[in-house]
């Protein structure tokens, strides 16, 4: 009978490995960064956001309304900063208001 190895890991370690070795981080970023954007923009932005998408580096966000999309359009790069800060790391490096 084969003797039973005792590696022991946590489950938080054994879904990290499958995750890197099924390629499925940028999968996983898309959704962490459509999280990360509902619950930083709060429900007056989420009210008018029809779509947020992240293609490669850029976050892609879809807004029914011209004048915040204008609002907006002014602090990019603290949106960037603060959908990387709740991340923990550098995903979005830039951000398209459409």
């Amino acid at each position: 009978m084969a003797k039973r190895l005792n590696n022991q890991s946590t489950i938080g370690d054994v879904l990290k490995q499958i995750i890197q070795v099924n390629k499925l981080q940028s999968g996983m970023d898309g959704i962490n960064v459509k999280e990360a954007w509902h619950n930083l923009m709060g429900n007056g932005v989420n009210s008018y956001t029809r779509n947020v998408v992240l293609k490669g580096s850029t976050l892609y966000v879809e807004l029914t309304s011209s004048v915040l999309r204008e609002e907006l359009s002014h602090g990019k790069s603290k949106i960037v900063a603060m959908i990387n800060e709740e991340l923990r790391r550098d995903v979005v490096k830039d951000v398209v208001l459409r």
